[in-house]
């Protein structure tokens, strides 16, 4: 009886775990839309895309958004009238097509985009909060619980061993003696294959993610606020970086081209629409932030004049802000062939650079980050000279032979493209 009271117990407790594995391996809808929608996508209003949340509910049907999700270009160049509206509603730019995702990972990322809900108030714990919540993962609260349920299979097992022992010595039956775990062979054969296994993931993990730093967020000499500029003032990104389009390196603006504008912005007048918050939540003095500029730039706001020195040179001093993206030195990135002939938005890199007060680092930048990238986005062949040499491909399309061509059909994937 009591053995099958502690047998039933302990697969009670192994059907838990398994139930907990199983919910674990299910698609998480929002590690789905952070990786594959958020450069373009926000759930509640529009970016360089529609809002997401509802799409569900708007869309013809839900194999349709399937499709269209795999390959967008392949409703449009069919004459399905709902995809060639949003086609034409957005600049007849393309959607990247996810043909990797799933039916149920697209539906998970539907649910999520569903449940998102605004922010109710603004104030420094819901934009501390907010900021938080989005790099923040549960993974350590699955891993809690399945190292509780582990323990509590372990207690079960020793409990019905003990209880085991006990029917025996009360039917007169010799129990075997128990030989002790650290005596075991076959325990310390599963312990040691269990640490070499850990072992080897912690090495090859830790060396994959060596010189990685998603997510890093530095300090930098003065708030600036891309959401203010780029999201609310709706600053083209291109106004400041303005060699992303016309070379390698984007270019950060010197104080001067900030000057441009606060010679006669002196002050932020957004704290009541917009405070400004690290972090951390602490709250920023945006004024004071501006008169940090003035210092840098060398200019007086009393005489509305810069300071010069005796030869009449401005005192100026560059800003010393800190690199956030950093690609490794044998790596070759051409913003200019990205921005200019690629058409790629930033935020496809940077993430939702309009939302962020303090830019950090969205994208993991790592090779296979970048190979994905290239299998799965489609070079703009249309009214694009830079791509002109490709009779093959136009020819192709034309004939409705190729719904479109990718990155990796012209050569994305050579070595020598990024390194050589």
């Amino acid at each position: 009886m009591f053995r099958r009271i502690a047998q039933s117990i302990f697969a009670t407790v192994i059907a838990l775990v398994v139930f907990h594995v199983s919910s674990f391996a299910a698609p998480d809808g929002k590690a789905l839309f952070q990786s594959n929608c958020a450069s373009c996508h926000n759930p509640l209003k529009d970016a360089t895309g529609p809002a997401l949340k509802g799409v569900d509910s708007r869309v013809p049907s839900k194999e349709w958004l399937h499709d269209w999700v795999h390959g967008s270009q392949k409703l449009v160049q069919a004459g399905d009238k709902y995809a060639n509206d949003i086609y034409n509603k957005w600049g007849k730019i393309p959607m990247t097509p996810f043909p990797s995702l799933t039916n149920d990972e697209i539906d998970a990322i539907v649910t999520y985009v569903n449940s998102v809900e605004p922010p109710s108030a603004a104030g420094p714990a819901a934009g501390a909060t907010a900021t938080t919540e989005a790099k923040e993962s549960n993974g350590w609260l699955y891993t809690v619980i399945t190292l509780i349920l582990l323990v509590l299979a372990i207690i079960l097992w020793r409990v019905n061993s003990g209880l085991r022992k006990v029917a025996e010595q009360k039917e007169g039956q010799a129990s075997s003696e128990e030989i002790p775990l650290y005596r075991n062979k076959v325990f310390i054969a599963m312990a040691v294959i269990i640490a070499f296994i850990a072992a080897g993931y912690w090495i090859v993990n830790g060396a994959i993610e060596m010189g990685r730093q998603q997510n890093y967020q530095p300090e930098q000499p003065v708030f600036y606020s891309h959401k203010v500029h780029a999201g609310i003032n709706q600053i083209n990104c291109l106004y400041c970086h303005a060699g992303a389009e016309k070379s390698r390196q984007a270019m950060i603006p010197s104080p001067n081209m900030c000057m441009n504008c606060h010679k006669s912005i002196s002050e932020y007048t957004g704290d009541a629409d917009h405070p400004l918050y690290t972090a951390e939540g602490e709250r920023v003095d945006g004024t004071k932030e501006i008169q940090k500029l003035y210092k840098y730039a060398g200019w007086d706001p009393a005489k509305k004049d810069y300071i010069r020195d005796a030869n009449g040179n401005i005192k100026a001093t560059p800003v010393k802000w800190v690199k956030i993206h950093n690609l490794p030195d044998h790596v070759y990135f051409n913003h200019s062939q990205h921005v200019a002939v690629g058409k790629i938005q930033c935020q496809r890199c940077h993430g939702s650079i309009e939302e962020m007060d303090e830019v950090y680092q969205a994208a993991p930048l790592s090779m296979g980050w970048c190979i994905n990238c290239h299998r799965q986005t489609q070079v703009q062949f249309a009214e694009n000279n830079y791509y002109s040499i490709f009779e093959k491909y136009h020819n192709e399309i034309k004939a409705g032979k190729r719904d479109g061509v990718t990155v990796e059909d012209i050569g994305g994937l050579e070595c020598q493209k990024c390194h050589y």
